[in-house]
Parts: C-alpha cells; sequence; structure tokens
C-alpha cells in the first residue's frame, strides 16, 4: 500500500513537471509570433491615388479582411502581431469609396507619403555617397555591371502558326 502511495506521487509529480513544459514557467522556451490579418506597408499606401477602381485598389493591397455587408463602399484592412510572449499590436486602414467604385478616402494607422520606418530610422530621402559613386574599379559589383551593360539583346522567336489543315 506504502509503496502504491509512494509510485502514485511520483508519477503525479512527473505528469506535472511535463505539463510545466509547455508553459511560461521555465525561461527559454521559444514562442512564436502570431500573425493575423492583412500585411499593409507604407509602400503599399503610397501607390493608392484617388480614383482608382476596385480592382486596381484589389490589385495594390489585395483582399481585404472584412468587407461589411451594410457598408458595401468600405473595405477594411487588419493587420495585429503578437511577437512571441510580447504585447500584441494591431494596425488598421479603412478604405471608402464612391457610387462609382472610385477610391474617395483612407483612413487608419497609415498615411500616404509619411513613413514610419523612416521616421524611426532617422533616414530620409537623401542618396548616400557610395550610392552617388557607383561601384569601385575591378570590384565583383562593376564587373556584373559591365557584362550586364555588354550583354546583346537576343530576339524573341516567333512560332509559325500551326496547319489549320489536318
Amino acid at each position: 500500500m506504502q509503496n502504491t502511495k509512494l509510485m502514485l506521487s511520483s508519477l503525479t509529480f512527473a505528469g506535472l513537471l511535463a505539463l510545466n513544459g509547455c508553459s511560461s514557467i521555465i525561461p527559454g522556451v521559444y514562442k512564436i509570433d502570431i500573425q493575423q490579418g492583412n500585411v499593409v506597408t507604407q509602400d503599399m499606401i503610397d501607390q493608392l491615388r484617388p480614383g482608382m477602381t476596385r480592382s486596381q485598389v484589389r490589385f495594390i493591397m489585395g483582399n481585404p479582411l472584412v468587407t461589411d455587408t451594410f457598408h458595401a463602399d468600405r473595405w477594411d484592412y487588419l493587420y495585429s502581431i503578437q511577437p512571441g510572449g510580447g504585447q500584441r499590436q494591431q494596425e488598421r486602414v479603412t478604405l471608402t469609396f464612391d457610387a462609382n467604385d472610385r477610391l474617395v478616402g483612407l483612413s487608419g494607422d497609415f498615411m500616404p507619403g509619411a513613413s514610419r520606418d523612416e521616421e524611426i530610422l532617422g533616414k530620409g530621402t537623401e542618396t548616400t555617397l557610395e550610392q552617388q559613386q557607383g561601384a569601385k574599379p575591378g570590384s565583383l559589383q562593376e564587373r556584373i555591371q559591365r557584362s550586364v551593360d555588354e550583354a546583346k539583346p537576343v530576339p524573341v522567336p516567333v512560332p509559325e502558326p500551326l496547319d489549320p489543315r489536318p
């Protein structure tokens, strides 16, 4: 009887340890990033222009996550990410269309021309000295560029029409 109690206690303790392995108490356990919704970038927003059709907007932005039945003139793009064990972040963009299915409005966390990434990183539109000078003579980049510049265009072969007679 005493042996059975010891065995039952040991198995219970081992089971609790195994379950605890899935929790956040033990340091070093990898937790994945959870992403949901449409990824929207500032470049996508910068391509939008007033008067674009729905199909043009869909080509740039992709299908909207939410199309409201009661507000057919509004598309909502939602994106949320929760880094492993971190705080959940959410971004939202709402596009509105007029009666002729033309883009007339944009609201949300992104605005045209205001790159949040560049503001955070401190980069502007100025070019660096390395970009202005080009490749160094004799470097691999310069040799690749020279071979691309010296390449001769090859005409595309045009297939002959098939004989319609059997």
